[in-house]
């Protein structure tokens, strides 16, 4: 049954509940299966989409803009370069202004205050392409790979290791909890989750079953989990804390040895990072000699899906604009 989700704002996973995360989901491997079968349904046709960019990106600005293509919109990047926003002119200004002219809003930067504005005062749709504190269109791709591989979400569990207070391990509790996987934060003491957002995701977690923990022995975080899942040890904006944090993570490697004390090796296991990743490849370009977050040889193993979680940002966030755009209950 369609759920009405006209004019919502997709800011944070806190904001919706288990019931619409999980339509989100049937409705991205819908509009998934209409598109390996050629057809496109041009449900945005004659909608404009602003996609503004204050940090690069590869999967965001490509995935935003093939959705609103495939849906028949029109799409218009925005750089950090080619709008006044927070400079010449505010926050809330730049909305109402963008508001009046197009459908929806997407945003990619820094502050997360800076996307609650737009979504304050815009008056159409805005969606989170990423923040410093959080990144739901990612993790709405995550659990689609996930139910695919898996046929469920719930029961599963998911570890993360790494940066445990970045805004994709943020998410990816949140997003965990809601969908009743247990999920687990690998990380040093110098990089724990916020206290209280551990807190309130614990209490989401136990309401469907699951549980929300936080570790620093990876070996012992690991075990029995389906989901291995790291990221790049230093964010956008951290570059000053490069050395540092290299020598925080590199007991948090995901390897071999990771995955084999996760005891399921021999199947029941994926690997999922959100990309792009300092692996040991020939074609990976770094300064860095050798791995990173994660070896080579668990990046290029047939665990691994980060190809297929990278195309789901796609039809993820498809379902996203078409949830927002248009009333699919009245069809």
């Amino acid at each position: 049954m369609a759920m009405n989700l006209v004019g919502r704002h997709f800011l944070t996973l806190k904001d919706f509940t288990t019931e619409e995360i999980r339509y989100l989901l049937d409705l991205s491997k819908d509009l998934k299966r209409l598109k390996y079968a050629g057809v496109k349904p041009r449900n945005l046709e004659g909608k404009s989409i602003a996609l503004i960019f204050e940090k690069p990106s590869t999967r965001t600005r490509c995935a935003f803009v093939v959705a609103a293509v495939d849906e028949g919109a029109h799409p218009e990047y925005l750089g950090k370069d080619d709008i006044q926003l927070g400079k010449k002119e505010t926050v809330a200004d730049t909305a109402r202004v963008l508001g009046r002219m197009f459908d929806g809003i997407q945003f990619r930067g820094f502050k997360h205050e800076t996307v609650e504005q737009l979504a304050k005062y815009a008056g159409v749709p805005v969606w989170n392409g990423l923040t410093d504190a959080f990144h739901p269109t990612q993790i709405l791709a995550d659990l689609m790979t996930i139910q695919e591989n898996f046929g469920r979400l719930k029961g599963l569990k998911v570890a993360y290791v790494g940066d445990g207070r970045n805004n994709v391990a943020n998410s990816l509790m949140l997003g965990c909890a809601k969908a009743g996987i247990r999920y687990v934060n690998c990380t040093p003491s110098d990089l724990l989750p916020d206290p209280d957002l551990v807190r309130e995701a614990g209490e989401i977690a136990r309401r469907h079953g699951a549980g929300v923990e936080v570790v620093t022995d990876p070996v012992r975080g690991v075990a029995g989990a389906n989901v291995l899942y790291t990221d790049v040890w230093v964010s956008m904006g951290e570059e000053a804390q490069k050395e540092k944090r290299l020598r925080l993570l590199r007991p948090y490697q995901v390897n071999r040895a990771l995955v084999r004390a996760t005891g399921n090796e021999d199947g029941g296991l994926i690997f999922l990072h959100c990309l792009p990743a300092f692996h040991d490849h020939e074609t990976t370009v770094t300064a860095e000699s050798g791995a990173l977050e994660v070896t080579d040889e668990v990046f290029e193993a047939p665990y691994s899906k980060v190809f297929d979680e990278a195309e789901n940002r796609m039809h993820t966030i498809k379902a996203l604009y078409v949830s927002a755009l248009t009333d699919l209950s009245a069809l």
